[in-house]
This record gives C-alpha cells, sequence and structure tokens, in this order.
C-alpha cells in the first residue's frame, strides 16, 4: 500500500461468463496491458438467497457459482484425496450444512428438528451417512473452486497484480457459522437472535437500516483469543493480498436492535473490544494488509482506531464535492494511507452520477474543480482519482467503460435488478488499455 498504484473493481460474477474461467485470465490480460496492478472485487461468498454476496451461507466457503462449467472434468482425484486428508477447518460443517438446508427445503436451520438444529452427533453422523454422495460433492466443488482460485492467484502476482478482497464484517443468520458456532453469537435458547444488527436514522434513512444479522457474543470470542476471526482473516490472507474490512465502524461499536423491533430506530450503541481483536490479528500474522471501509458517518473513536493500526481507509470522490469544509472525499483532503475511488458498487456509475447532478450551473462548479481534459465524463473523475496523492487509486469497470446507471451494480435497500451487471467480452479493447495506461504513466502510478 506505500506504493502508487490503480486498480479496478470488477466482482468475478461480472466477467462474460460470470464465472472464474478463461474470461478471468483473459481480464489479467487486459490488466496488465493497461498498467492497473490491483483488482478488487466483493466476496467470494455464496449468497443466502437472491445474489449478493454480503448475506451468504458461510463465511469461510466460496460460491460454486464461479467454478468453471468443465469443472468435474478437471477434478484430478490424487489432489482431492490429499485435500480431503488435511481439509479446511470449516469444511465438513458446510457440507453438512447445506445438505441439510437442501433436505428441508431451504428452510432456516433454526427451523430443522431438534436432533439437527441442536447438531446431535449422532443425528449429523447418519445423516452424513445416508447423504454422503451429496456431500462428498459439494466437497469437491469446494477443492476445485480454492485450486482454480489459487492458480488465478500465482497467475495475477506472476504479473505484478495484487487480488483485493471484501470481508463482510457481521455474518448472516442462517448460515454455517451461526449453527455450527452458536454460542458465539447472541442467540437465546431456541437458537434466535435477541438483537439483531444494523445502523441508527442518518440524512438517508429516517428509520435507519434493520440489516438483521446476528450479533457476535464479543465476550466469549475475547475469551478464546478471537479463534473464530484468526481462522477467518487466516482463509482471507490465502485467497487475497489486500482485504477491505467492509462496516469497519462496528469494530469500535455496533448498533444493537432487538430482534422484535422491525426498524432500526431503537437501538443503541455497543461498544466492541476491537482494539483488542486488530492487536491479535497483528501478533498473529506477519503480514496483515488491511483497509478499513470507514464511509458514512464515522465518529473520532472510529479515526483513533484506524490510525491506533495504521490502516488505509477509503474516500470516494462522487461524495466531494458538497462544498462542506472537512469533507474528507473532498479532492482538497485526500491522504496518502487510503484508497480513493469515483464510486463503489453501491454507487451511481460515476456517467450515472454525473448526469444525476441538478443544474448546469452544478455542474460547471464541479468540473472547475476537476482537471482540465477534453475527455468526457466521468475521465476528468477518472483522472482526478489517479492524480490523487492516496497510495491506490480503483475504478470500477463500468466506470472505464463510460457506463450509465442502466450497469450500475447495486442500489442499497433495494431487492430487484442488483448484482446482475456483466462485462462484454468485446469491450475490454487495447484501445482502452492504452489510454488507461498513458494515465497509469502520467500520474506515476
Amino acid at each position: 500500500m506505500r506504493q502508487r498504484k490503480a486498480g479496478v473493481l470488477l466482482h468475478p460474477t461480472s466477467l462474460p461468463s460470470g464465472r472464474i474461467d478463461d474470461q478471468a485470465w483473459q481480464f489479467l490480460d487486459w490488466m496488465e496491458q493497461a498498467g492497473l496492478r490491483v483488482w478488487q472485487m466483493l466476496p467470494l461468498s455464496e449468497p443466502v438467497q437472491g445474489l449478493s454476496p454480503y448475506q451468504s451461507v458461510s463465511a469461510f466457503a466460496m460460491n460454486p457459482a464461479l467454478l468453471p462449467e468443465d469443472w468435474e472434468a478437471r477434478l484430478d482425484e490424487k489432489g482431492y484425496r490429499q485435500f480431503l486428508a488435511d481439509p479446511p477447518h470449516w469444511l465438513q460443517n458446510y457440507a453438512l450444512f447445506m445438505t441439510l438446508r437442501n433436505h428441508f427445503n431451504q428452510t432456516s436451520w433454526s427451523q430443522w428438528p431438534t436432533a439437527y438444529r441442536n447438531r446431535g452427533k449422532q443425528a449429523l453422523a447418519d445423516f452424513a451417512k445416508t447423504h454422503a454422495t451429496e456431500v462428498d460433492h459439494l466437497k469437491r466443488q469446494q477443492y476445485m473452486l480454492r485450486k482454480n482460485w489459487m492458480a488465478l492467484k500465482t497467475a495475477a502476482n506472476a504479473k505484478g497484480i495484487a487480488l483485493f478482497g471484501d470481508m463482510p464484517i457481521f455474518v448472516a443468520y442462517d448460515s454455517a457459522d451461526v449453527w455450527a458456532n452458536p454460542h458465539q453469537f447472541k442467540l437465546d435458547a431456541t437458537g434466535q437472535p435477541t438483537v439483531v444488527t444494523g445502523v441508527p436514522p442518518d440524512y438517508f434513512s429516517e428509520t435507519g437500516q434493520r440489516w438483521g444479522n446476528p450479533h457476535y457474543d464479543w465476550e466469549v470470542m475475547q475469551a478464546d483469543g478471537f479463534q473464530w476471526w484468526l481462522q477467518r482473516v487466516r482463509g482471507e490472507l490465502e485467497l487475497f493480498d489486500l482485504i477491505r474490512i467492509d462496516h469497519f465502524r462496528g469494530l469500535e461499536a455496533c448498533w444493537e436492535i432487538d430482534a422484535a423491533e422491525e426498524t432500526a430506530m431503537n437501538g443503541h450503541w455497543v461498544k466492541v473490544p476491537g482494539a483488542a481483536l486488530l492487536k491479535t490479528l497483528q501478533e498473529t500474522f506477519a503480514k496483515l494488509p488491511l483497509v478499513a471501509e470507514d464511509l458514512g458517518i464515522i465518529t473520532p473513536e472510529v479515526v483513533a482506531l484506524k490510525e491506533q493500526f495504521d490502516l488505509p481507509g477509503m474516500s470516494v470522490l462522487q461524495f466531494g464535492f458538497n462544498g462542506l469544509p472537512d469533507n474528507p472525499h473532498s479532492l482538497k483532503e485526500q491522504v496518502e494511507n487510503s484508497v480513493v475511488y469515483t464510486g463503489t458498487h453501491d454507487n451511481d456509475t460515476s456517467l450515472g452520477w454525473w448526469q444525476s447532478l441538478e443544474t448546469d450551473e452544478y455542474r460547471h462548479w464541479v468540473r472547475k474543480q476537476l482537471p482540465a481534459t477534453q475527455a468526457p465524463m466521468p475521465w476528468p473523475l477518472i483522472q482526478a482519482a489517479f492524480e490523487s496523492v492516496a497510495h491506490l487509486a480503483v475504478i470500477p469497470m463500468q466506470d472505464f467503460l463510460g457506463l450509465d446507471n442502466h450497469s450500475r451494480m447495486n442500489v442499497p435497500g433495494t431487492m430487484d435488478h442488483n448484482w446482475r451487471w456483466q462485462l462484454k467480452a468485446q469491450q475490454l479493447t487495447s484501445a482502452l488499455a492504452a489510454q488507461v495506461a498513458e494515465l497509469v504513466h502520467k500520474t506515476h502510478r
């Protein structure tokens, strides 16, 4: 992070095939031509339902939808047996959880018969034996996902390209993580959450956001030395060169909402031992390349936590033109130890943002602050990100392509049409690579 670099934000599901197949290697080739040295993506996890990777069935398993179509033909039995000889700690729980979930027609684990809900040893052993074929199939998928991913990572690193992952701070209730570790979460005697996650009312929402994830029992986690977190971060570090902690604010304090509340209005802040966790992580891993997602309303305590561990934060240029002093997203307030974006997967595309500005006078005021270039929007905003003092500049692929909001990845708080955008192979042109490469060279990235 201490070198000036440029990267691109593109989730693997946005590749032309939506899979980690030959298209992923072709994308690496295009990145190399463009001089881009960081490929940022969203979580690789499998959604509980729908397509959002931020609510997943496992914090550890990868999404089988990312497998190449011919993955079974590629599977090496000898390699698979070696994998099973020393499997990841989460593999059996995940495979059992997913098989049970399929067996009970996708109902939540809290609705399963008591013996399965409470993980009765004999019941699980008998079920695993009866459904051995399905359990084995799920394990084969995870073996091939990992093998394929590590081949991609090796190829990327050989080109000088780092892979930048995303780690949601919370996990879904209906997940293998909560089912296998109920004592690590704030649940009642029947396994139901007593409190759930969210954020309080703010400028964007009068009732706040009720996300509904269960809260961690931080006392329990701290008492065992944060073992679950150590395993989780270890797994992420094997897959990625750089990791974004989503909702970093939640490592200082979390908004807890009584599970019976329908909105986030009546919650309260609860302190979290984030400093103790980060200290443990720092002491455990020789290299801890974390980025704090510190967007939104951030308190001095959150800033202090980020600075205590020298973590880079984020700035988004689309947020930088409200005219208010000390706006951390404005061009004048950029800092070196950070990642600057034109926009993120949750924003308008930059062309869509530009088109949505209310008046010509406002557009003129914004344009005057951007680099002088004859290139059409969003290139002036991209150039501003590249010229920033921030060590890393990351541009969503939609912005490099100059696409409008029809190509937006996600609109928070809505259910339809999200997570579906896909690149077309013919859009990865040499001319675009040359245009990006020229800007990389010009801005010493």
